[in-house]
């Protein structure tokens, strides 16, 4: 089938994918973090929308690459053939040692922190072992049922969607806190504004999936920039939104200090009672994001793993028979979460996650210049180049510096677990040659 048969998708289609995939739990349980780094609520809505802009910028450019490459595989396709088989194995590495395991991890951290006052609080160590049942719990649904796991899905992306209209609507028209009518940039550092973009950033995640679909949207050269714009500009608003919302029922210390601030929220402009409904619907939408990504993190080690790029292949690649599940794949990805929620925090996790990922992502933005050297043919064109691609450039080296500065052990340990997929790679290349007595299918 040629890929002109294969697009179907219209603009409208389009945006709501990108608001889908882009919008998920972490808007939640950042705002807090993003406000106190800020050091004030005026530059704390300034970082979500420089976030977004930056998002925007990558988003664009990488949708070009995505036109000129149109292999299956997205990022990790795009830098194997840009930059050859080590950058690319680097990047399926980090998402399957490092990425899915760490999400997961996150978020069933988050969901067990959300919990615990539902459950009448509880102490840290029992929030851990919560977070650990959860973990060991969706891996066993996802062994047996897939349809299940898909009806969970649906059932998520109402509820993240839910309580974030109902904070956004109730807390700008009944919120009596006036710190938002202040115009003041006293708090400003550059590390500080940094470290709010990295938790801006978080819930952004998920915006390098737009540029797959420059091989399904019609009239790309058209409709994609617009979908890209439209999809992460309502993404954009709605967080700028949620945080007015917050900052305008909340005193700004109280927004700073709290750990579950959506929640805190609701309870002063609803009740308890409707405190208790919104924070049901927040757990909605963090279990949907612990689904979504078991479910996806699971297929990388099958694929990886059918291209012999990782160890035990063999074992990895298999689909039980009975299920049709990845139950190796699952396991695998299980007990590295695991051994991340029993080491990690959510706060350290996901600035572990922001570091390693805009590494890669910063190399991807600037493979469209890459493209543009080789004269390789691409259906869509960045607009306004070379200004967009270097905004995200920029943008993500100084989120990636950030990191280095305000959050230095988890950008170490995130580092370390990348490099060690390197004498991997040379182990399974030597392996594979040896095996195949070519090295066409060697890592």
């Amino acid at each position: 089938m040629s890929q002109e048969n294969k697009r179907s998708m219209g603009l409208k289609e389009a945006i709501s994918i990108v608001v889908g995939v882009v919008i998920g739990s972490g808007v939640f349980f950042k705002a807090s973090v993003v406000f106190k780094e800020a050091g004030s609520p005026l530059l704390g809505i300034l970082a979500w929308l420089i976030a977004g802009l930056i998002t925007i910028c990558a988003g664009l450019t990488v949708a070009e690459i995505a036109s000129a490459i149109p292999k299956e595989g997205g990022l990790y396709a795009y830098l194997t053939e840009l930059y050859g088989d080590v950058v690319g194995f680097l990047y399926g590495w980090v998402q399957v040692v490092i990425y899915f395991p760490a999400v997961i991890a996150a978020s069933a951290i988050v969901l067990a922190e959300t919990a615990s006052p539902l459950l009448g609080g509880l102490s840290a160590i029992q929030q851990k072992l919560l977070a650990v049942g959860l973990i060991i719990f969706m891996a066993l649904v996802h062994m047996v049922s897939t349809k299940l796991v898909g009806k969970v899905q649906v059932i998520a992306t109402v509820g993240k969607l839910l309580p974030l209209a109902a904070i956004i609507i109730f807390g700008i028209i009944n919120g009596k806190s006036g710190e938002l009518s202040t115009i003041s940039f006293n708090g400003f550092t550059a590390g500080g504004f940094g470290a709010a973009l990295i938790g801006c950033l978080w819930a952004y995640d998920g915006w390098i999936s737009v540029g797959t679909l420059a091989g399904e949207i019609k009239e790309p050269e058209k409709n994609l920039p617009k979908a890209i714009i439209g999809g992460l500009t309502i993404v954009m608003a709605v967080y700028v939104l949620f945080s007015v919302g917050i900052i305008k029922t909340l005193p700004m210390d109280q927004v700073i200090g709290s750990s579950a601030v959506a929640a805190d929220t609701a309870s002063v402009l609803f009740g308890s009672i409707g405190g208790v409904i919104i924070s049901l619907g927040m757990l909605i939408s963090v279990f949907g994001a612990l689904n979504g990504n078991m479910m996806a993190g699971s297929r990388m080690p099958v694929a990886m793993a059918k291209e012999r790029k990782l160890p035990a292949s063999a074992v990895l690649e298999q689909i039980n028979p009975k299920f049709g599940t990845p139950i190796n794949s699952i396991i695998l990805l299980s007990v590295i979460a695991l051994v991340y929620v029993a080491s990690g925090s959510f706060q350290a996790l996901t600035d572990m996650i922001v570091f390693v990922l805009w590494v890669f992502f910063v190399m991807g933005v600037f493979g469209v210049f890459l493209v543009r050297k080789r004269k390789m043919n691409a259906s869509y064109k960045v607009p306004l180049f070379p200004i967009i691609p270097l905004i995200g450039i920029i943008g993500g080296i100084y989120i990636v510096i950030s990191c280095l500065t305000s959050s230095f052990t988890n950008a170490v340990v995130g580092t370390v677990l990348t490099l060690v997929g390197l004498p991997v790679f040379l182990y399974l290349k030597k392996k594979n040659t040896k095996e195949t007595g070519s090295g066409k299918n060697v890592a």
